[in-house]
């Protein structure tokens, strides 16, 4: 019988074969797949670009170099062999993909009888994607395909709404894949089976039990020689319209009919729909101090290395609770983790052990990690004769839970549903599209960019987003 969770025979092309993504993600990813025995049983990898590593070898070494330097799970030398010897490289530019197109069938030509797939991977910058999809139309690269896209998608509606349309002209809607890697965290996905699957959650899971929601994704790295994306980018459309929103939606959204693609992204497009226009006077924008240095950054960039801003969603179950995002370079700690705050009681009838009155509301905490943690913050009796308080956490504990198939990282568990054709945990074009309409007060009045040293938490003026509470990720 087979195995519903082995896809079938695929070619996968991996544009931007060389960069830093294929590196760190895309390649570990794929080759750990194969190994936990979930990649097709027939399958061959070309990678492309518009300049050559060399030879098929010196790419397979390379590409050995990135598993070496990224593999989580080490590299055993009978599956590298396996591995290497399904992987190659042909260089292809937007204006010819002729000899990919050809190096393609060949493949499929060589596994044999029945339907091959493809899996195209278009690691490339926004400005070179409507060239790349009009190419793989004409080369005929894209029948039977599957086209992953990359953020930003777009850089404005306009443009959004621009390479929205060209990817219709060459691929049905089914057959793209815009990916969002915080969407294949384990931890974000635990949020949807913590609300709906328990009924402790669901039912105060609105404006009168909740006092606010912080999204929260300090860095500590800096541009690590993405200088010339990051000046062009920047962290709102880096971040903030791209992983901090696609959280956003899943903490607001309605239960869906159904857990399924369609019910999901219907829900998170409900949301963003009801998502108020982002306000400048509620946003903070930084630049780390030395930014101007960094190498392929232009001399007086005022491009935004942190943002911190308050957001509303303007529904039934959420209207007046505030949303608090944050992300930033070149920050005091590294940490992601989806916060919802809670109202506290309506009176006030314990002291904390020091004596002060309790300010702090119960937080439940998702980190964003790949190994799930989540925590709920209360209250508790402090041990002794006195009726007082102390701060408890409750730690729920996942990681012996797992499936059979083991830990998948973010990526590797995205590949494998593209490869079964599950679009359940990507974006879809019109969520991508309210995102960009309800960020245009922010692209066309951005706030001046304030300057903070690295190794801090950003800006001061951000500390005031965080509310009375503060940010959580900062005490």
């Amino acid at each position: 019988m087979p195995d519903a969770r082995r896809p079938g025979p695929h070619v996968l092309v991996v544009f931007g074969a060389t960069g830093d993504l294929a590196a760190r993600k895309l390649f570990p990813g794929l080759f750990h797949l194969m190994t936990a025995g979930l990649m097709p049983e027939e399958f061959r990898i070309i990678g492309s670009g518009r300049h050559s590593p060399g030879t098929d070898d010196e790419f397979r070494d390379q590409v050995r170099e990135a598993l070496e330097a990224h593999a989580s799970r080490g590299l055993d030398d009978e599956a590298w062999e396996s591995f290497r010897s399904r992987i190659s490289f042909q260089t292809s530019s937007a204006e010819d993909g002729s000899e990919l197109a050809e190096a393609v069938t060949g493949l499929e030509d060589e596994m044999g009888d029945g339907e091959v797939r493809r899996l195209i991977y278009l690691s490339v910058p926004p400005s070179a994607m409507e060239d790349m999809v009009s190419m793989l139309g004409s080369s005929g690269l894209a029948d039977r395909a599957r086209v992953v896209m990359e953020k930003p998608f777009g850089t404005d509606l306009a443009s959004a709404r621009k390479l929205n349309a060209a990817v219709h002209e060459v691929f049905g809607e089914d057959q793209v894949f815009r990916i969002d890697h915080f969407l294949g965290k384990e931890a974000a996905q635990n949020l949807l089976a913590a609300r709906f699957a328990n009924g402790l959650l669901e039912p105060i899971w609105n404006r009168d039990h909740i006092a606010y929601v912080q999204i929260d994704v300090p860095e500590e790295l800096g541009l690590e020689g993405r200088g010339s994306f990051y000046d062009a980018t920047g962290a709102f459309k880096d971040m903030v319209v791209t992983h901090l929103s696609q959280l956003l939606g899943l903490v607001a959204l309605e239960p869906p009919v159904a857990l399924d693609a369609g019910g999901l992204r219907d829900e998170k497009a409900k949301v963003f729909r009801a998502l108020r226009p982002l306000d400048p006077e509620q946003a903070v924008f930084g630049q780390f101090e030395g930014y101007e240095d960094e190498p392929d950054v232009e001399a007086g960039s005022g491009r935004e290395t942190f943002v911190a801003l308050r957001a509303e969603v303007d529904t039934w179950r959420w209207h007046g609770v505030p949303f608090l995002l944050r992300t930033g370079k070149r920050l005091k700690h590294k940490g992601s983790a989806i916060t919802i705050g809670f109202k506290a009681p309506p009176l006030r009838m314990f002291a904390l052990h020091d004596g002060s009155a309790p300010s702090a509301t119960n937080e439940l905490c998702f980190e964003l990690t790949d190994r799930p943690n989540v925590t709920v913050d209360l209250l508790g009796k402090a041990p002794g004769p006195r009726l007082e308080l102390v701060p408890a956490t409750l730690t729920l504990e996942l990681g012996e839970a797992g499936s059979d198939l083991g830990e998948l990282e973010a990526y590797e568990r995205l590949l494998h549903d593209v490869m079964l054709g599950d679009h359940l945990l990507f974006t879809r074009g019109d969520e991508i599209e309210h995102l960009w309409e309800k960020s245009q007060p922010l692209l066309d009045d951005p706030p001046r960019s304030r300057r903070y040293a690295k190794g801090s938490w950003g800006p001061e003026a951000a500390d005031a987003v965080g509310g009375e509470a503060g940010w959580r990720l900062s005490r």
